[in-house]
């Protein structure tokens, strides 16, 4: 079994945030997943990324930043309903970026 990469497993959740939250926005353009996962694939610190908000660099645009940050505090308590898996990974990793 080969291992996921951090970027991929972001590229992933960040996804399934967006639909999630699209899915209940309907005007919501969903564009913004593909964004981010351009940044994430451009991310310098690679498979040692932390948390997007916890990231001394913000690479986003100003006006992808808060519309991601919109996305995500709507979707982030919702997703331990849509995807417990993710939500715990998501919560892990920020903990292990504060304590390195």
């Amino acid at each position: 079994m080969s291992k996921i990469s951090v970027i991929e497993r972001d590229k992933t959740t960040v996804r399934q945030m967006v639909e999630l939250y699209a899915k209940h926005h309907p005007e919501f353009d969903e564009s913004i997943a593909d964004y981010a996962c351009r940044r994430l694939e451009h991310c310098r610190y690679g498979e040692n990324k932390p948390a997007c908000k916890d990231c001394p660099i913000h690479c986003y645009a100003p006006d992808k930043r808060e519309e991601m940050k919109k996305v995500m505090r709507w979707s982030g308590p919702r997703m331990f309903f849509y995807s417990p898996r993710a939500a715990f990974r998501h919560i892990w990793q920020g903990i292990k970026n504060k304590h390195h």
